[in-house]
């Protein structure tokens, strides 16, 4: 399923019983009754009967399902509501006392990446923190384009933001998009949809010739202060998340691609002291 038929299942109708939703994440995950079942360790005749609604799953069962479906915490809460049960999972802002040791951790991984930019975005890629690296790579653009909540996609793509001055535009959000493609396949999350199709009506240049055997990741180069500077990027998730919040943060670090951009940064941290 696509983005734009994932659009068009979320306009068409929102299931209300436990056994449409679970339906629809197995549709989602392109298994069948049969797979989900012996996934789960149940009868596919007891699984069929669930989503048929002749069959009240416990709310174990509800977890199990959700589980081998890969459902989001999120929706697991829907889930478990649209069965009749409590909602499972907890959401608390990054402020709240409990989550004062991840708020640590995140500091702490973004300040010791300098002089590396990094930055932790939410589940749609809303930025969250960055650190002090990333600034001065955002010099120049237009302050209504920084209000917040501030998206690094949009501001990826935007004509007025970073687009312009990427020189592998074509290529470095051709990886974005299909990057966001796949959140939407996994989550179904009609906000993430939504800025999916916003992001594919920028207009983009085609992609220049593949990417060269020298590389080992696809770059972001980047003009900077009359320089190009290039990085490769990569992402890290809470391992194992109880709590939405927790579960749907990202860190995005970024390495020198080279040795030029890798002092350049250095003396961009120098003058930030």
């Amino acid at each position: 399923m696509n983005a734009h038929a994932s659009t068009a299942r979320t306009e068409r109708s929102q299931p209300v019983h436990i056994g449409d939703h679970l339906r629809e994440w197995r549709q989602r995950r392109r298994m069948s009754q049969l797979d989900l079942a012996g996934e789960a360790e149940i009868s596919a005749r007891h699984l069929s009967f669930v989503e048929t609604g002749r069959a009240a799953p416990s709310r174990d069962m509800v977890l199990r399902l959700a589980e081998r479906l890969d459902v989001p915490l999120r929706e697991r809460n829907v889930l478990l509501v649209a069965a009749g049960y409590a909602p499972a999972f907890q959401q608390r802002p990054l402020e709240d006392p409990a989550l004062k040791s991840v708020r640590q951790a995140i500091d702490l991984v973004l300040k010791a990446h300098e002089p590396n930019p990094a930055l932790a975005v939410d589940r749609h890629w809303n930025l969250v923190s960055a650190n002090r690296m990333v600034a001065p790579l955002l010099d120049g653009i237009p302050q209504h384009l920084l209000g917040q909540p501030v998206n690094v996609l949009r501001l990826a793509f935007h004509p007025e933001a970073l687009a312009p001055r990427t020189v592998n535009l074509a290529e470095w959000c051709g990886h974005l998009l299909e990057r966001l493609h796949r959140q939407c396949e996994a989550t179904a999350d009609p906000e993430l949809i939504k800025l999916y199709n916003d992001l594919k009506s920028y207009p983009m240049p085609a992609r220049s010739a593949p990417l060269s055997s020298d590389n080992v990741a696809i770059p972001f180069k980047l003009r900077h202060g009359g320089e190009i500077l290039s990085f490769f990027s990569t992402t890290m998730v809470f391992g194992t998340p109880v709590d939405i919040t927790l579960s749907e943060l990202a860190l995005e670090t970024f390495f020198p691609a080279d040795e030029r951009t890798a002092e350049r940064l250095k003396q961009m941290a120098a003058s930030l002291s």
